[in-house]
């Protein structure tokens, strides 16, 4: 066994078994940011086998303050986060298996994520991907960590299929982080004790120590130096659709229209097509030879300038809106543009 994980199986409850369990694993991190980078790293040097990663988004220079995987040339070239996750992962351990989506983590792709997963890790902003995500834990039975953090508090828990309420029923009772990054802010050690309690949730499960895992939801604040732990077990809704007596998993219905999303707590709205509509890189070239400013071309996006506003389209006819918060004219300026 590699001796880089020596001081690892000196821990008893892992040991050399618990080890090459890790080795054999999957586990699929939704969102690439400071939770994704964190736990990614984390989950690679600890000798995970396998992981899959998905984001939608390109590194920027706000993001370095708390998102360790990347580097400046990351954010000035805008460097697709699990790009450039990837090529951090690999340097920091050369054999790890990595699969990387640069795309709107959507009912579908989430499916396919967990059912080819051991164990799914939670790096999201946003309720309704965690929806997305808990349906499709409870249909393929697979566990998943959820995780969230903002200002200098996090909470953390891990759904277990068949052990726990599910996500839909506990959403009345977690506790409140309804601020966004943007709007309140967030320091980096509130990121980093979110993402380790994640971790040694994942741990202990891929090591076959599900008894120690939390049975709890706990949130914690850093600044206020407050613990909480909130106790479950009577929250569970016999008729709850995803994980009561006759589950429908409601959130993993995808429209084939186009769709216009304003991102949680950013001036941007992304813009996925119409799956009968494809619009490439060239079509978007040849639009911003027209109507904008053509930025540069990357083997994975498109950038134009069209003030006041900046487009990134990427190869899969997805697009980013910024300095835009209104989906309805982000509508009016995509037909626009693309017709």
């Amino acid at each position: 066994m590699d001796n880089r994980y020596a001081r690892q199986t000196l821990f008893r409850p892992i040991g050399s078994e618990g080890q090459r369990k890790l080795e054999q694993a999957v586990v699929s991190i939704i969102g690439c940011g400071a939770l994704g980078s964190a736990t990614a790293e984390t989950l690679v040097r600890a000798g995970v086998g396998t992981l899959q990663l998905i984001d939608r988004d390109v590194v920027e220079l706000s993001n370095l303050q708390r998102q360790h995987l990347f580097t400046e040339s990351h954010a000035l070239e805008k460097t697709p986060k699990v790009v450039a996750a990837e090529q951090r992962l690999r340097e920091i351990r050369s054999d790890v298996l990595l699969s990387t989506t640069i795309d709107h983590a959507d009912g579908r792709l989430i499916e396919q994520l967990v059912r080819t997963s051991d164990l799914v890790i939670d790096a999201t902003d946003n309720f309704e991907t965690r929806l997305m995500i808990n349906d499709a834990a409870h249909k393929y039975n697979r566990p998943w960590i959820y995780g969230a953090c903002v200002g200098s508090s996090g909470v953390v828990f891990p759904f277990i299929p068949g052990m726990s309420a599910c996500f839909r029923c506990l959403l009345p009772i977690l506790p409140a982080l309804n601020e966004t990054c943007d709007s309140t802010g967030i320091i980096g050690p509130a990121v980093q004790v979110t993402a380790a309690l994640q971790c040694g949730e994942a741990l202990k499960w891929l090591t076959g120590n599900k008894e120690s895992m939390m049975t709890k939801v706990h949130h914690f604040d850093l600044w206020g130096n407050d613990r909480l732990n909130i106790g479950v077990t009577k929250i569970k809704q016999e008729h709850c659709p995803t994980c009561g007596l006759a589950p429908t998993y409601p959130s993993l219905t995808t429209s084939d229209r186009a769709k216009f999303v304003v991102l949680c707590g950013r001036e941007t709205v992304q813009v996925i097509p119409d799956h009968q509509r494809t619009i490439t890189l060239d079509d978007v070239e040849r639009v911003g030879k027209c109507s904008a400013k053509l930025v540069r071309r990357t083997p994975y996006f498109v950038e134009l300038a069209l003030e006041p506003y900046r487009l990134i389209a990427f190869s899969n006819g997805r697009l980013l809106i910024h300095g835009l918060k209104d989906k309805h004219e982000a509508r009016r300026l995509y037909h626009q543009l693309f017709g």
